[in-house]
């Protein structure tokens, strides 16, 4: 099992990383922390996340952080959860 990250995530949790960092450098950590724990936890709490509402795909769930969306797809053929963007609410 293993958690990928598109080029798209990657792209725009960047450009949200760079904006905060530019308000307040010590909450940008602490977003970015916590984000990591809910990415690393994704395997196990799967199945309590709701299907996306940008997706007509039941492999395809949206994890809520602090104003912000994250999908991802379920991939059950090779057991991977990849991360397919970070969208503002």
């Amino acid at each position: 099992m293993q958690i990928l990250c598109t080029e798209l995530f990657e792209k725009q949790l960047k450009k949200i990383l760079e904006n905060f960092a530019k308000e307040d450098f010590a909450a940008t950590k602490s977003f970015k922390m916590y984000l990591d724990t809910i990415i690393i936890n994704i395997p196990t709490k799967a199945k309590k996340y709701k299907s996306s509402i940008y997706f007509n795909d039941e492999n395809i769930k949206d994890v809520e952080h602090q104003g912000f969306r994250i999908p991802f797809l379920i991939e059950k053929s090779s057991d991977n959860y990849i991360l397919l963007g970070i969208i503002k609410k």
